[in-house]
């Protein structure tokens, strides 16, 4: 009995001892996840700009907001710059939410492009020197008319993943949309601008984010007056050249043309670039499309004529549209067009010209475009986010997410019910964001020498989004002689900032 009774308290004696060291383990473990949780980061100036010859003064906010889920726990130290102009009544002022694409792309080319109070001076459409930089007051910012907020998504910027998050987990099409429009709800709440006019201005996959985060936040409650989608690509197959899919080929036929337009290598060259590319689009939706159509079918003679015929509108020899079985890539085009020269031409934009050094390759190896811009966007970027705006320079930015370890992307999507597509379409739901909400208005801006997301794709799309007839007129085309970043030719960049600004007060009740 006294034996038993030793084994009994020893074994209580262990039972409370094993307890006790599981309650130590989870303590620390607790700890250790509690510190790896950061404080909101904040650093607030005051500023004025000059814009349209009207002082502006202004306070920007620029750090990171503790992102929570809807339980209360902490998942994201999301970065974010706001610029909010001083004396305006908050109920009315509107408020646009703004980003780069990628996806993997921080916020810095529209921040320091055209968004930002400040903007980076290049020569366009040339390569730049190298520093110093200038910097001016933005005349191209809509600052005088909305306060901005530059977003940078998870793993660009100085955003990341914390708590018991991991970055991968927002690194997909579900979880980029969902974690951008719970930092706009928490930003709208927090800063008490839930009655503002909402914007939302999206660049690249920026436009497919935001046709998503609009469904989102209109099933959350939140009702935008409108989206302005900047270099749009909403259903990602009218980009991908995808074996036996021609509609990449097909969409890009106008862009082709364009760029042969503007580096002369159209015969008998058209005064008009708008006229020439209408009837590159008439072509591109009927003999071409019903060539491609046939595929093997097609004849010889019926082919020969093809060439030639593609070969008046590409600047590409007919010899060489045959051998590509009239079927060039994006890459292909830009190191055909100017080969003879030495020369490719840019994919961002196609006004562009670089060295090309392998004249023999198929694809091209760069874009002159990123080349020549780049290093001056980054580098004046990091010098004022640091000075001017004083963020902490123990907090990195990332320009992009690739850089961090085990960067992939998750293109997954469901939006017809039969499971994923590795190509999302995020048109359908635009549709359904404009359908819950009528009075949803949408902006459109393309730059015609764009071949990352060439304008007639974007037609395309919204000619297939299902729209009703009386919501169709809910979107405004607009067109400008640039590329993806339009704003960095100044004759286009001042026609956005009339575009937006207009788009913006009409849609604010401010016109």
């Amino acid at each position: 009995m006294i034996q038993l009774r030793k084994m009994a308290v020893l074994t209580l004696f262990v039972t409370a001892l094993s307890s006790s060291l599981l309650a130590q383990e989870m303590a620390k473990e607790s700890s250790k996840e509690n510190a790896a949780i950061p404080k909101e980061e904040k650093s607030v100036t005051h500023h004025s700009v000059v814009i349209g010859g009207k002082t502006i003064n202004y306070t920007a906010t620029a750090g990171a907001l503790i992102l929570r889920n809807n339980i209360d726990e902490p998942i994201a130290f999301f970065g974010y710059t706001a610029y909010t102009k001083d004396g305006e009544d908050a109920n009315k002022r509107p408020i646009t939410f703004s980003y780069n694409g990628g996806p993997g792309s921080s916020s810095m080319w529209l921040h320091m492009g055209v968004m930002g109070p400040k903007r980076v001076v290049v020569n366009d459409p040339n390569d730049n020197a190298a520093a110093p930089y200038k910097v001016e007051d933005n005349q191209y910012s809509i600052l005088d008319n909305s306060d901005i907020v530059m977003i940078d998504p998870i793993g660009t910027g100085i955003s990341r993943a914390i708590g018991k998050s991991k970055n991968e987990e927002f690194w997909s099409v579900n979880g980029d949309l969902k974690s951008v429009g719970d930092f706009v709800k928490q930003y709208l709440i927090e800063n008490d601008r839930l009655n503002s006019p909402k914007f939302l201005l999206g660049e690249s996959y920026g436009t497919m984010r935001s046709a998503a985060v609009g469904k989102y936040l209109q099933n959350a409650g939140i009702a935008l007056n409108g989206i302005i989608l900047v270099s749009s690509v909403l259903d990602l197959r009218t980009l991908t050249f995808q074996d036996g899919d021609d509609l990449s080929y097909i969409i890009n036929l106008p862009a082709y043309a364009a760029t042969a337009w503007y580096h002369n290598k159209i015969a008998n060259k058209p005064a008009q670039l708008t006229d020439f590319l209408q009837k590159a689009r008439a072509y591109a939706e009927g003999p071409y499309t019903l060539a491609l159509m046939k595929g093997n079918k097609l004849s010889k003679a019926d082919k020969a004529k093809i060439a030639s015929e593609l070969a008046g509108l590409t600047g590409l020899s007919a010899d060489y549209l045959l051998k590509a079985d009239l079927r060039v890539k994006q890459g292909e085009f830009c190191q055909e067009l100017l080969r003879d020269e030495h020369l490719t031409t840019g994919r961002l934009d196609s006004r562009y010209k670089g060295i090309n050094s392998d004249l023999l390759s198929q694809s091209a190896g760069y874009d002159p475009q990123s080349a020549a811009l780049s290093p001056i966007y980054i580098s004046a970027f990091m010098n004022y986010y640091y000075t001017e705006l004083k963020v902490s320079k123990s907090l990195t930015y990332r320009v992009s997410a690739g850089s961090l370890p085990g960067f992939k992307w998750d293109w997954k999507h469901n939006t017809s019910g039969f499971g994923d597509a590795a190509t999302p379409n995020t048109a359908i739901d635009l549709a359904d964001a404009m359908t819950k909400n009528p009075n949803l208005k949408v902006l459109v801006l393309n730059g015609y020498y764009d071949l990352a997301t060439p304008f007639y794709g974007t037609e395309y799309t919204f000619d297939h989004m299902g729209l009703e007839e009386k919501i169709q007129a809910n979107v405004k085309m607009k067109y400008y002689e640039a590329g993806h970043m339009m704003y960095v030719h100044p004759a286009s960049a001042t026609a956005y900032k009339k575009d937006v600004t207009d788009f913006i007060k009409e849609n604010a009740g401010l016109k």
